[in-house]
């Protein structure tokens, strides 16, 4: 069975199995990866228009208690700068990303203790006092079925909290023990019945990644059904235990766009940061992939080099709300416009 053929399948709404998910990654050619990107740019412009939906991300702490062994802001890296953003700085960014025309609110932070259900239910049911159309989602690490329900009940709209892998042998040889697949995987479970809108997520190319752990991604995706999936390349840091570790492909993260796009056409689909670190072009190149969001970084100018996740992050330019226009005006080239919107998921 050819990558085309496979691809069609997905066209047609077909859902795949694990052995064919894993056929299409195997043999799946330059020109394969050519036409699964024309299709998914298809269904893009079909579910979204030339809407592109910009999320203001707002990395509010470093502070972190995992030790993720890929992570630059891991527990165990000494030489971080660690910081913590006030109420006032948070509040701050969310007022200059409303007036820029942001309705939708990031926020992101390592696992830190100091962010309690109270301290985060406070945030969000001032932020909803303020700005009540506005969309807030978190992405704040893994957390007990009753802190997520307390964060729902006081406002949070959607959560990010990527699966990083669907592998569990994988998942092992990317984290300490104690941090366990099974507990992310039931972090991602109570969200989904708690009424999140769930983003769930993989990084390309990390470390003991192959085929087949990316083919039980695509498999995991489709039937977990979230209504975001953020991935982008893996990135190296140097102050982790895998800083000897290569990039991730960015040919093989375009193809995983365009594949998930045609999986779940009413994805919402980020072009992330670590596309557009390893390249240039690699937002737009991600959007006519079948990518269709975008997150320019909020977060004060004198902390961003501090949430270091990989090296060489992008966060300034076209990566920040201060160069909204400049994006504005780079997606136009290719005929998407910026909308100001909550951008919710289809239902």
């Amino acid at each position: 069975m050819t990558a085309r053929h496979l691809i069609d399948r997905l066209v047609a709404g077909d859902r795949l199995d694990l052995p064919d998910w894993r056929r299409l990654l195997d043999v799946a050619t330059p020109e394969d990866r050519g036409y699964a990107a024309r299709l998914a740019n298809d269904a893009r412009q079909r579910v979204f228009g030339n809407a592109i939906y910009i999320r203001g991300l707002v990395e509010f702490t470093n502070f972190c208690r995992c030790n993720c062994l890929y992570c630059g802001i891991r527990r165990d890296n000494r030489d971080v700068r660690r910081y913590r953003l006030s109420d006032e700085q948070i509040l701050t960014c969310l007022e200059d990303g409303y007036a820029a025309g942001f309705r939708t609110l990031v926020l992101q932070g390592g696992e830190d203790a100091h962010a309690t259900d109270e301290w985060l239910c406070g945030l969000l049911q001032t932020i909803k006092s303020r700005h009540p159309d506005v969309a807030v989602t978190l992405s704040v690490g893994e957390r007990s079925r009753e802190s997520y329900r307390r964060l729902r009940e006081a406002g949070a709209d959607r959560y990010l909290l990527r699966h990083e892998t669907a592998s569990p042998e994988h998942y092992a040889r990317l984290h300490p023990a104690g941090q366990t697949f099974d507990n992310r995987m039931r972090c991602l479970r109570d969200l989904q019945e708690l009424g999140f809108q769930v983003g769930c997520g993989f990084m390309v190319g990390s470390p003991f990644q192959d085929n087949g752990c990316l083919a039980r991604d695509l498999h995991f995706i489709q039937e977990f059904r979230p209504q975001m999936v953020g991935i982008g390349p893996f990135i190296p840091h140097h102050a982790t235990p895998f800083r000897a570790a290569p990039s991730g492909n960015i040919e093989t993260t375009l193809l995983l766009l365009s594949l998930l796009r045609l999986a779940l056409p009413k994805l919402l689909l980020p072009a992330t940061t670590a596309l557009a670190t390893l390249d240039p072009h690699g937002r737009e190149r991600g959007i006519l992939a079948g990518a269709n969001v975008v997150m320019p970084n909020l977060s004060p100018r004198e902390v961003r080099d501090s949430y270091a996740l990989y090296d060489h992050k992008a966060n300034s330019g076209c990566e920040a709300a201060e160069g909204l226009q400049r994006l504005r005006d780079q997606l136009q080239t290719i005929g998407c416009d910026i909308v100001v919107s909550r951008g919710d998921a289809p239902s």
